[in-house]
């Protein structure tokens, strides 16, 4: 079993900053892919970004060029800077991991933009 704990969430101001984190905890061994969903009020969860054990990333289009997704594999954590916050960018932020086929989710942390 893998367990995530996410901070960083809050409200911040349109085009403000934000820095979330993941730490993943208990079968951290053989973790391949570690990123980000977020699910707004109403909505779907959606895919915001991804990134390989060796580094590889992937964004949604929305985010690109705002959000930076990194990983320290030797603490097993994962975290996403997101810079030029938008009203749209409101939603609860989900970490995830991949391992051994079998995805794990933490539990969420909210952010909110002000326009």
């Amino acid at each position: 079993q893998v367990q995530l704990v996410e901070s960083g969430g809050g409200l911040v101001q349109a085009g403000g900053s934000l820095r979330l984190s993941c730490a993943a905890s208990g079968l951290t061994s053989s973790i391949r892919d570690m990123g980000w969903y977020r699910q707004a009020p109403g909505s779907q969860r959606e895919f915001v970004a991804r990134i390989s054990r060796p580094g590889a990333t992937t964004y949604t289009d929305s985010v690109k060029d705002r959000f930076t997704i990194s990983r320290d594999n030797a603490k097993s954590t994962v975290a996403l800077q997101m810079n030029d916050l938008k009203s749209e960018d409101t939603a609860v932020y989900y970490c995830y991991v991949d391992r051994n086929s079998r995805t794990y989710w933490g539990q969420g942390t909210q952010v909110t933009v002000s326009s």
